[in-house]
């Protein structure tokens, strides 16, 4: 058995990291979900199909933060990120919540690669894909959120 690059302490900070990485990809299924119930309106199933897009994405999100936390030798959290009703179910406002998730998860990747640059490859190219597919959709959400024909 290889030596691990962390020490103790360092190991089960990085293990609480994965787990509120897994804890936040659970609300974001959960969410994504509740929120495509909750469209409606004639744009309903392009908008409904990317929110489920974004549950499935979430999912697949937390097996890999849950595998990385095995992998470690941590127990997988059973918890479920903050998630709060807000019974705002305009698109606009669907889509503003959407994007604070995503920033919110943006800077647990971010923590997640401070922690482990230069001691980890496989955890930092993890932490800078998911970095990455982070930025992607909080790329995407902004420009849902503008106005048609904002580009002059």
């Amino acid at each position: 058995m290889q030596d691990s690059p962390f020490s103790d302490r360092e190991t089960q900070i990085v293990i609480d990291t994965l787990n509120n990485i897994l804890e936040m990809e659970l609300a974001g299924v959960v969410r994504y979900m509740h929120y495509s119930f909750m469209v409606f309106g004639h744009n309903r199933i392009p908008i409904v199909s990317w929110l489920l897009g974004q549950a499935d994405e979430s999912r697949m999100h937390a097996i890999k933060a849950g595998e990385h936390v095995t992998t470690l030798g941590g127990h997988p959290s059973l918890k479920i990120g903050q998630l709060l009703e807000t019974h705002r179910h305009d698109v606009g406002e669907i889509l503003q919540e959407s994007y604070e998730h995503e920033h919110l998860g943006l800077g647990e990747y971010r923590k997640l690669l401070n922690l482990v640059a230069g001691k980890s490859i496989l955890l930092e190219e993890y932490a800078r894909e998911q970095i990455a597919a982070e930025e992607e959709h909080l790329a995407i959400i902004r420009k849902m959120l503008r106005k048609p024909a904002s580009i002059k």
